[in-house]
């Protein structure tokens, strides 16, 4: 039996793998970027509209936490490999999208690199637990 008082529990998690050199206005930056790309294609992450006591309403956010972790450059590589193995749903930031201003060029500094020569600076995937879990296997959660 669940009521409003029982703590939430979800199958599924969101997280953030961030390069431990960055700055701080970049961790920030790159995580926003990051989760931005799973809540406009993965509908099921996103919650119920808001609305404060007076009925001014405001968006919806993510229904589950977002757990932010960091780790080297070769964890990122090796994160990165590990979710496409498992097929999850993820998004890149490059060292490259420091130096772009837009959407547009944002998407052909990402194309002008294979894969496994993408110098990542951040990953976001969603899954089961475990299988994130697994892709973020030596990270740890972000101070």
């Amino acid at each position: 039996m669940t009521n409003e008082n029982t703590p939430v529990r979800f199958d599924t998690k969101i997280a953030v793998l961030l390069r431990e050199d960055l700055e701080t206005w970049q961790r920030l930056n790159v995580t926003a970027f990051l989760v931005s790309g799973l809540g406009s294609e993965l509908p099921e992450v996103i919650g119920e509209p808001y609305a404060d006591a007076d009925g001014t309403p405001y968006l919806p956010m993510f229904r589950q936490p977002v757990l932010v972790f960091e780790g080297t450059k070769e964890m990122l590589t090796a994160a990165h490999g590990r979710a496409l193995s498992r097929s999850l749903p993820r998004s890149v930031f490059t060292s490259d999208l420091f130096s772009t201003g837009n959407d547009r060029d944002n998407r052909a500094a990402v194309r002008a690199v294979s894969k496994d020569g993408l110098d990542l600076v951040g990953l976001a995937v969603y899954g089961p637990r475990n299988a994130v879990d697994k892709v973020l296997k030596g990270a740890r959660m972000h101070p």
